[in-house]
Protein backbone atom coordinates (compact mmCIF):
# COMPACT_ATOMS: atom_id res chain seq x y z
CA UNK A 1 0.00 0.00 0.00
CA UNK A 2 1.31 3.44 -0.90
CA UNK A 3 2.52 5.67 1.87
CA UNK A 4 0.76 8.66 0.32
CA UNK A 5 -1.96 10.25 2.42
CA UNK A 6 -5.35 11.17 1.03
CA UNK A 7 -6.13 14.87 0.71
CA UNK A 8 -7.84 16.16 3.82
CA UNK A 9 -10.87 18.42 3.76
CA UNK A 10 -11.46 21.25 6.19
CA UNK A 11 -12.25 20.01 9.67
CA UNK A 12 -15.78 20.88 10.73
CA UNK A 13 -16.88 21.88 7.25
CA UNK A 14 -20.69 21.74 7.07
CA UNK A 15 -22.26 19.18 4.71
CA UNK A 16 -23.15 20.32 1.22
CA UNK A 17 -26.66 21.71 1.21
CA UNK A 18 -29.34 21.10 -1.38
CA UNK A 19 -33.05 21.73 -1.58
CA UNK A 20 -33.64 17.99 -1.16
CA UNK A 21 -31.53 17.91 2.02
CA UNK A 22 -33.39 20.90 3.48
CA UNK A 23 -36.78 19.34 2.69
CA UNK A 24 -35.73 15.99 4.17
CA UNK A 25 -34.51 17.67 7.36
CA UNK A 26 -37.78 19.59 7.65
CA UNK A 27 -39.76 16.36 7.42
CA UNK A 28 -37.65 14.79 10.18
CA UNK A 29 -38.36 17.74 12.48
CA UNK A 30 -42.07 17.65 11.70
CA UNK A 31 -42.34 13.92 12.32
CA UNK A 32 -40.42 14.13 15.58
CA UNK A 33 -41.76 17.31 17.15
CA UNK A 34 -44.67 18.65 15.10
CA UNK A 35 -45.33 21.81 13.13
CA UNK A 36 -44.67 24.24 15.99
CA UNK A 37 -41.06 23.04 16.27
CA UNK A 38 -40.19 23.79 12.65
CA UNK A 39 -38.18 26.95 12.04
CA UNK A 40 -35.32 27.88 9.75
CA UNK A 41 -33.06 28.20 12.81
CA UNK A 42 -33.96 24.65 13.94
CA UNK A 43 -33.32 23.33 10.42
CA UNK A 44 -29.96 25.05 10.30
CA UNK A 45 -28.96 23.28 13.52
CA UNK A 46 -30.14 19.94 12.13
CA UNK A 47 -28.03 20.46 9.02
CA UNK A 48 -24.98 21.95 10.73
CA UNK A 49 -25.43 25.13 8.75
CA UNK A 50 -26.82 28.64 9.16
CA UNK A 51 -30.32 30.01 8.52
CA UNK A 52 -28.96 32.33 5.81
CA UNK A 53 -27.48 29.35 3.93
CA UNK A 54 -30.90 27.68 3.80
CA UNK A 55 -32.40 30.66 1.98
CA UNK A 56 -30.24 29.84 -1.04
CA UNK A 57 -32.37 26.71 -1.46
CA UNK A 58 -35.84 27.71 -0.22
CA UNK A 59 -37.29 31.21 -0.32
CA UNK A 60 -38.99 30.99 3.08
CA UNK A 61 -40.80 28.61 5.41
CA UNK A 62 -43.99 28.73 3.31
CA UNK A 63 -42.13 27.56 0.21
CA UNK A 64 -40.45 24.82 2.24
CA UNK A 65 -43.81 23.56 3.52
CA UNK A 66 -45.31 23.71 0.04
CA UNK A 67 -42.43 21.64 -1.36
CA UNK A 68 -42.98 19.08 1.38
CA UNK A 69 -46.73 18.91 0.89
CA UNK A 70 -46.43 18.72 -2.89
CA UNK A 71 -44.02 15.79 -2.67
CA UNK A 72 -46.49 13.84 -0.52
CA UNK A 73 -49.58 14.85 -2.49
CA UNK A 74 -48.04 13.40 -5.64
CA UNK A 75 -47.83 10.02 -3.88
CA UNK A 76 -51.58 9.74 -3.20
CA UNK A 77 -52.58 6.54 -4.99
CA UNK A 78 -55.05 6.53 -7.85
CA UNK A 79 -58.09 4.38 -7.22
CA UNK A 80 -61.13 3.04 -9.01
CA UNK A 81 -64.14 4.93 -7.73
CA UNK A 82 -67.81 3.89 -7.50
CA UNK A 83 -70.32 5.30 -9.99
CA UNK A 84 -72.71 6.40 -7.26
CA UNK A 85 -71.81 10.02 -6.32
CA UNK A 86 -72.35 9.54 -2.60
CA UNK A 87 -70.21 6.37 -2.50
CA UNK A 88 -67.62 8.09 -4.69
CA UNK A 89 -67.39 11.02 -2.29
CA UNK A 90 -67.10 8.61 0.62
CA UNK A 91 -64.31 6.61 -1.05
CA UNK A 92 -62.26 9.77 -1.63
CA UNK A 93 -62.88 10.94 1.95
CA UNK A 94 -61.71 7.55 3.28
CA UNK A 95 -58.53 7.76 1.20
CA UNK A 96 -57.81 11.32 2.27
CA UNK A 97 -58.25 10.49 5.96
CA UNK A 98 -56.14 7.35 5.81
CA UNK A 99 -53.30 8.91 3.82
CA UNK A 100 -53.11 11.80 6.28
CA UNK A 101 -53.37 9.50 9.32
CA UNK A 102 -50.04 7.99 8.24
CA UNK A 103 -48.47 11.46 8.08
CA UNK A 104 -49.97 13.39 10.97
CA UNK A 105 -47.49 16.24 10.65
CA UNK A 106 -49.19 17.22 7.36
CA UNK A 107 -52.47 17.79 9.18
CA UNK A 108 -50.77 19.94 11.80
CA UNK A 109 -49.15 22.04 9.07
CA UNK A 110 -52.40 22.52 7.17
CA UNK A 111 -54.36 23.28 10.33
CA UNK A 112 -51.89 26.03 11.24
CA UNK A 113 -51.49 27.46 7.72
CA UNK A 114 -54.04 26.29 5.12
CA UNK A 115 -51.76 26.38 2.08
CA UNK A 116 -53.17 25.53 -1.34
CA UNK A 117 -51.32 22.44 -2.56
CA UNK A 118 -51.80 22.12 -6.35
CA UNK A 119 -51.01 18.40 -6.48
CA UNK A 120 -53.76 17.71 -3.91
CA UNK A 121 -56.46 19.61 -5.79
CA UNK A 122 -57.55 16.59 -7.91
CA UNK A 123 -58.96 15.08 -4.69
CA UNK A 124 -60.85 18.28 -3.99
CA UNK A 125 -62.18 18.16 -7.57
CA UNK A 126 -63.35 14.56 -7.09
CA UNK A 127 -65.19 15.43 -3.89
CA UNK A 128 -66.83 18.54 -5.29
CA UNK A 129 -67.75 16.83 -8.57
CA UNK A 130 -69.42 13.99 -6.64
CA UNK A 131 -71.50 16.53 -4.72
CA UNK A 132 -72.50 18.27 -7.99
CA UNK A 133 -73.40 14.90 -9.53
CA UNK A 134 -75.69 14.35 -6.55
CA UNK A 135 -77.53 17.59 -7.30
CA UNK A 136 -75.57 20.25 -5.42
CA UNK A 137 -74.46 23.52 -7.00
CA UNK A 138 -70.70 24.18 -7.23
CA UNK A 139 -71.09 26.67 -4.37
CA UNK A 140 -72.83 24.05 -2.24
CA UNK A 141 -70.17 21.53 -3.23
CA UNK A 142 -67.55 23.80 -1.62
CA UNK A 143 -69.50 23.57 1.64
CA UNK A 144 -69.69 19.78 1.31
CA UNK A 145 -65.93 19.52 0.78
CA UNK A 146 -65.17 21.99 3.55
CA UNK A 147 -67.36 20.19 6.10
CA UNK A 148 -65.68 16.86 5.37
CA UNK A 149 -62.23 18.47 5.44
CA UNK A 150 -62.88 20.07 8.83
CA UNK A 151 -64.03 16.73 10.22
CA UNK A 152 -60.86 15.02 8.96
CA UNK A 153 -58.52 17.72 10.20
CA UNK A 154 -60.18 17.98 13.61
CA UNK A 155 -60.09 14.22 14.14
CA UNK A 156 -56.47 13.90 13.08
CA UNK A 157 -55.21 16.90 15.03
CA UNK A 158 -56.64 15.29 18.17
CA UNK A 159 -55.00 11.99 17.22
CA UNK A 160 -51.65 13.75 16.65
CA UNK A 161 -51.83 15.46 20.03
CA UNK A 162 -52.71 12.18 21.73
CA UNK A 163 -49.84 10.33 20.05
CA UNK A 164 -47.35 13.06 20.92
CA UNK A 165 -48.49 13.11 24.57
CA UNK A 166 -48.20 9.32 24.71
CA UNK A 167 -44.68 9.46 23.25
CA UNK A 168 -43.68 12.15 25.75
CA UNK A 169 -45.26 10.66 28.88
CA UNK A 170 -44.99 6.98 28.02
CA UNK A 171 -48.66 6.23 28.70
CA UNK A 172 -51.90 7.49 27.19
CA UNK A 173 -53.95 9.98 29.18
CA UNK A 174 -56.61 8.17 31.22
CA UNK A 175 -59.69 10.07 32.42
CA UNK A 176 -61.29 7.07 34.15
CA UNK A 177 -60.57 8.24 37.70
CA UNK A 178 -62.00 11.73 37.13
CA UNK A 179 -65.06 10.35 35.36
CA UNK A 180 -65.61 7.87 38.19
CA UNK A 181 -66.30 10.80 40.51
CA UNK A 182 -69.23 12.06 38.43
CA UNK A 183 -72.68 12.15 39.99
CA UNK A 184 -74.56 9.27 38.36
CA UNK A 185 -77.85 10.91 39.37
CA UNK A 186 -77.10 14.05 37.35
CA UNK A 187 -75.20 12.39 34.47
CA UNK A 188 -76.58 8.86 34.26
CA UNK A 189 -75.71 8.22 30.60
CA UNK A 190 -72.09 9.34 30.94
CA UNK A 191 -71.68 7.55 34.25
CA UNK A 192 -72.90 4.31 32.71
CA UNK A 193 -69.81 4.17 30.46
CA UNK A 194 -67.34 6.08 32.66
CA UNK A 195 -65.28 2.98 33.38
CA UNK A 196 -64.77 2.37 29.66
CA UNK A 197 -64.34 6.00 28.62
CA UNK A 198 -60.74 5.70 27.39
CA UNK A 199 -61.50 2.51 25.49
CA UNK A 200 -64.59 3.96 23.84
CA UNK A 201 -63.16 7.37 22.96
CA UNK A 202 -59.93 5.93 21.53
CA UNK A 203 -61.67 3.61 19.07
CA UNK A 204 -60.99 4.20 15.38
CA UNK A 205 -64.45 5.08 14.07
CA UNK A 206 -63.44 7.39 11.22
CA UNK A 207 -65.24 5.35 8.56
CA UNK A 208 -68.50 5.29 10.49
CA UNK A 209 -68.18 9.02 11.19
CA UNK A 210 -67.45 9.92 7.57
CA UNK A 211 -70.31 7.77 6.31
CA UNK A 212 -72.74 9.46 8.71
CA UNK A 213 -71.43 12.88 7.64
CA UNK A 214 -71.68 12.16 3.91
CA UNK A 215 -75.17 10.70 4.29
CA UNK A 216 -76.19 13.89 6.07
CA UNK A 217 -74.64 16.15 3.44
CA UNK A 218 -75.94 14.12 0.48
CA UNK A 219 -79.09 12.38 1.74
CA UNK A 220 -80.24 9.31 -0.18
CA UNK A 221 -82.81 10.14 -2.87
CA UNK A 222 -84.75 6.95 -3.76
CA UNK A 223 -86.10 8.39 -7.03
CA UNK A 224 -82.70 9.61 -8.22
CA UNK A 225 -80.96 6.43 -7.05
CA UNK A 226 -83.51 4.28 -8.90
CA UNK A 227 -83.01 6.32 -12.08
CA UNK A 228 -79.24 5.91 -11.77
CA UNK A 229 -79.56 2.13 -11.45
CA UNK A 230 -81.70 1.95 -14.60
Amino acid sequence: MSGETAPRGKVGRPPRLSQEAVVAAAERVLQADGAEALSMRRLARELGSTPMALYHHVRDKDELLLLLLESHARRIPNQELPDDPRERLLAVAFTLYEVLAERLWIVEVLAADPLVVPSAMPMVELMMAAAVAHGRTPEQAVDVYRTIWYYIVGSLVMLANRERRKARDGTPLDRTEALGRLDAGELPTVAAVAGRWSELTNRDTHREGLRALVNGLLPPDPARDAATVR
